[in-house]
């Protein structure tokens, strides 16, 4: 996952690109960039770490122009270093160019290997820059025809912006993977992963650009086409489950009431009879577990802190790190859970070694039964669209029951949502609009090589936007 950000028109264009930014911080937390253009030349900041450590007035001073395309990155595969840092700039015959990209390229090595038997010289190992090699060696007489000539031959999730000296292009994917919005500002156009980049900097929200849709900006105004088929929908389930932010506006539905609502769906599903609270993993279980109090008549309460001080630790790309981090982040409340029966819900069980230490930590504190609810399905396949899971022989359920995790972290009961019932819970009873393929299995782009076991295996190589 990646957060992407661009804005044509406005005369602060990078300082707005940077508020966007922070406000997409979440989506990733290795290294953030900013582009700008003046209309004649693209100037560029890329560092690792967070944006507002990154971005002060000095640095954001060197990025003048009236538009901007930012970018804020974590990685599935591959390193986290500079060189894969993004906007990704170059020069090349048509002029200059940086691309902001949101996604996971499935057959972007196979593209690769072509490329670079064909004389191409790549200067990063990220998938975004096969594309830049693919724009570079078309022969379409417009930019905007070679961006569709170059998208039609990959395969995969990519929400994405390219910005030249003229110009802003945004394309999504014919499933629709990843999220991109379009809102305006003082009469100045905005591009954003969320509708939360949106709201910071107090943009009117327009709508959600359609899978397959291409939209162009220029001092012409905006315009919008389809160049891209229509396809079976595959927008991102797991970005309602865990990955956007509860304030956003996401595929058309609210985040925060999704998630109240597949809490509501798991109580009914998963009660937990003679429970005295329900609790929350923070922070992304916490609209799940109101929804379930409500839907329950359980009391909600407040049974574990997070630190504000430790980032997400889901998308910490050092196993070390992730296992570290559960300590640091999380402290339970000895006063509200010392002699109760607590029911804590959380968004998704992956490797399960995080949960085995939330319940020890709970009955550490003196809850006298912890029953763990997840409102989401199993976790058993990897993800090959851009969302950091590990390769199938990790992901616990896989190759374990629901009793067998269970008692491998100590919870007194597990349950989990049904597919049904999250599919009722985004608005998809009949689970034809969403990409599920990491509890079902059932990939949207063909074969994915099902003899790997991660998304490194499939793309050994490659880091993704």
């Amino acid at each position: 996952m990646c957060g992407i950000f661009g804005i044509v028109g406005n005369p602060e264009a990078s300082n707005l690109t940077y508020l966007g930014l922070h406000a997409l911080q979440h989506r990733g937390q290795e290294s953030a960039g900013i582009v700008a253009s003046d209309g004649q030349d693209l100037r560029a900041h890329r560092e690792m770490g967070l944006v507002a450590d990154i971005f002060n007035a000095p640095v954001l001073e060197k990025l003048p122009g009236n538009a901007a395309i930012g970018h804020v990155r974590y990685s599935t595969a591959g390193v986290s270093q500079l060189k894969n840092a993004q906007p990704l700039t170059v020069e090349y015959v048509g002029g200059q160019l940086a691309v902001a990209h949101n996604g996971n390229l499935v057959n972007a090595q196979e593209l690769r290997t072509q490329l670079e038997a064909d004389g191409a010289i790549f200067q990063s190992d990220s998938d975004t820059e096969v594309v830049i090699h693919l724009i570079a060696r078309s022969k379409q007489p417009s930019f905007e025809q070679k961006v569709v000539e170059a998208l039609s031959k990959v395969k995969g999730a990519y929400s994405i912006l390219f910005l030249t000296d003229k110009k802003l292009v945004a394309v999504r994917d014919p499933n629709g993977f990843r999220p991109l919005v379009l809102g305006m500002v003082k009469n100045s156009w905005v591009l954003a992963s969320e509708t939360t980049a949106l709201d910071l900097i107090e943009a009117e929200y327009l709508r959600e650009l359609e899978a397959g849709e291409m939209v162009v900006i220029d001092e012409t105004g905006l315009h919008a086409s389809q160049p891209f088929p229509p396809t079976r929908l595959g927008r991102c389930i797991f970005e309602h489950v865990y990955f956007a932010k509860p304030d956003s506006v996401l595929f058309g539905t609210s985040v925060y009431e999704t998630r109240k609502e597949m809490g509501r769906q798991l109580a009914k599903e998963q009660p937990a009879p003679g429970a005295d609270l329900v609790i929350a993993v923070p922070d992304s279980g916490v609209a799940a577990a109101i929804g379930y109090a409500q839907a329950s008549g359980i009391p909600y309460d407040v049974g574990l802190i997070r630190s504000h001080y430790v980032g997400r630790t889901f998308i910490e790309p050092q196993q070390s790190i992730r296992h570290f981090g559960v300590k640091l982040k999380l402290s339970a409340v000895r006063q509200v859970l010392k002699g109760k029966r607590v029911v804590v819900v959380d968004d998704s069980i992956v490797r399960g070694t995080t949960s085995r230490k939330i319940v020890k930590m709970l009955k550490a504190a003196g809850a006298l039964e912890v029953h763990l609810r997840i409102s989401s399905p199993p976790t058993q396949w990897p993800c090959y669209y851009g969302i950091d899971t590990p390769s199938r022989q990790e992901l616990i359920a896989s190759s374990h029951s629901v009793e067998e995790i269970a008692r491998y972290v100590t919870a007194d009961t597990l349950g989990y949502i049904s597919m049904e019932g999250l599919g009722s819970a985004v608005g998809d009873k009949e689970r034809t609009t969403f990409c599920t393929a990491c509890f079902s299995g059932k990939y949207l782009t063909g074969n994915l090589n099902p003899g790997a076991t991660s998304v490194s295996e499939s793309n050994p190589k490659l880091a993704t936007a």
